[in-house]
């Protein structure tokens, strides 16, 4: 180094002379020179001791990641430990569950045929009862069936014979019953036939039969006693002319009398009364019978007997009168033909009969 660099270093000013700088003391400048290299290796040390500062604290850094890295392997390693035992455990558990499943099938085929074999001799057995109750049963409807067309045949006999309404009626309330008994539904729509015929007869019943009876029967007794019309006063009310003066001059010069004595007016009463009695003798016959046509004109002819024969002003007369009308209003109603339901249970039974035989053919083809 020269002068002029030394003095440059030194911080001089630049326009100073170098002369002055020689007065200096000439050990200055190796005094100078130790001090840069020692602040260069004071820098140098620092520096490397930053770096193995550095250095040191990667290495604990990378210590610390180490530790936790090997912490958390630590922590997998344990869980996967649990989950390879909790995998055996449930390899083991999958291998019992099989190994049961397999046990549970043999058990079920095992289980299966024989609940298959049980079913097979439950239907054997139901068969055997099927047939056995079958036998029963066709005996106990042929019994009831048997009963029921001997009732319906009954009922239409008393109805066609004897007219008699009311027990054709209790015939078929108990062919009803009957016939509600019978198991078979094949004969369960016979019972609306039974019901409608029942019907018709309670229709043609519009009166009561003892009732009429009784009413004809005090009627033919009240006619003893009915009040006649004046037979000798028949032209009194009239207008009075020339004839009626004639008339009552010649009745009472002329009397005219019977042989046997009897007055004219009580022979009349007599046959004017048995008249009536007859007339209403055939209406009660006529209802007996349940003859309509025949009850009707028996009291039409009785009423007119009354009209023409006896006093229609007074009471008792108004009021048999009455009752004859009442009785007229009220008569019997039309026969009712019977029949239909008798023929309908036939039928019906002998199509049943023809069942067996069919179904015994039908399992012969095959």
């Amino acid at each position: 180094m020269s002068q002029d660099d030394s003095f440059l270093d030194s911080g001089a000013p630049a326009g100073a002379r170098p002369e002055t700088s020689a007065r200096a003391p000439r050990s200055t400048p190796p005094a100078r020179r130790g001090s840069g290299t020692l602040g260069v290796a004071l820098l140098l040390s620092l520096v490397a001791i930053g770096g193995a500062g550095y250095v040191g604290w990667q290495q604990w850094q990378q210590e610390q990641g180490n530790a936790a890295g090997s912490a958390a392997l630590n922590t997998l390693q344990q869980r996967v430990d649990t989950l390879e035992s909790g995998i055996r455990a449930s390899d083991s558990e999958r291998n019992l569950l099989r190994q049961r499943l397999g046990d549970a099938d043999q058990v079920n085929r095992s289980l299966r045929e024989e609940v298959l074999s049980q079913a097979e001799r439950t239907r054997n057995l139901e068969d055997a009862v099927a047939k056995l109750s079958e036998k029963t049963l066709s005996g106990h409807d042929a019994m009831l069936l048997d009963e029921t067309e001997s009732l319906l045949r009954m009922a239409k006999e008393r109805y066609d014979l004897f007219h008699d309404a009311q027990g054709a009626m209790a015939a078929y309330g108990l062919a009803d019953q009957a016939l509600a008994a019978v198991n078979d539904g094949a004969f369960s729509g016979l019972r609306q036939s039974i019901g409608a015929e029942r019907e018709a007869l309670g229709k043609s019943q519009t009166v009561n039969l003892d009732t009429s009876l009784t009413t004809l029967s005090n009627l033919r007794a009240s006619m003893m006693e009915l009040p006649l019309k004046p037979l000798d006063s028949a032209t009194t009310g009239a207008v009075s002319s020339g004839w009626s003066r004639i008339t009552s001059a010649l009745n009472d010069v002329v009397k005219v009398q019977r042989t046997n004595g009897a007055p004219l007016s009580v022979a009349d009463a007599r046959f004017a009364r048995e008249l009536a009695s007859i007339d209403l003798a055939q209406a009660q016959a006529a209802l007996l019978a349940s003859d309509r046509d025949a009850y009707i004109a028996a009291l039409k002819r009785a009423d007119a007997g009354v009209a023409a024969q006896f006093d229609t002003n007074a009471a008792p007369v108004q009021q048999v009168r009455a009752q004859l009308a009442t009785l007229m209003t009220h008569s019997p109603g039309e026969a009712v033909q019977l029949g239909a339901a008798l023929s309908e249970l036939r039928n019906l039974r002998a199509v049943h009969a023809l069942k067996p035989a069919s179904a015994s053919t039908a399992g012969a083809k095959p």
